[in-house]
């Protein structure tokens, strides 16, 4: 079994448990991630590159458990979906090598139809 279909499987067993599944509909597990993503916004909001660095440094540990937050809705989200999330991922990223080769995206941070 794959580490992600293995995560996945710890997520929905801590939701049955709980008989959260009877909560956890597409629209509320799209909000979730997006808070939960915003509460990983927060670590860094209002510091300078210097300051955040230094904060990384010393606040690891809840930055990570904020984007292991983030990976809960993932995860959760594409199992109730039917989203093989690894298979979307490469997708996708075959899809972002087309729009951003390396002869025209290396060092620049425009979008793609900007370059």
């Amino acid at each position: 079994m794959s580490e992600i279909k293995q995560l996945t499987a710890m997520i929905l067993k801590f939701r049955d448990e709980r008989d959260w599944k009877q909560f956890h509909n597409p629209k509320d597990l799209a909000i979730g991630l997006a808070l939960e993503a915003a509460e990983v916004l927060e670590h860094f909001h209002w510091k300078s590159k210097e300051e955040m660095e230094e904060y990384v440094k010393t606040h690891k540990e809840e930055i990570g458990e904020e984007l292991s937050d983030v990976l809960y809705y993932v995860l959760n989200l594409s199992d109730d979906l039917g989203i093989d999330i690894v298979d979307a991922f490469k997708k996708k990223m075959v899809k972002n090598e087309l729009k951003y080769p390396v002869a025209k995206a290396k060092g620049r941070h425009e979008k793609y139809d900007k370059l």
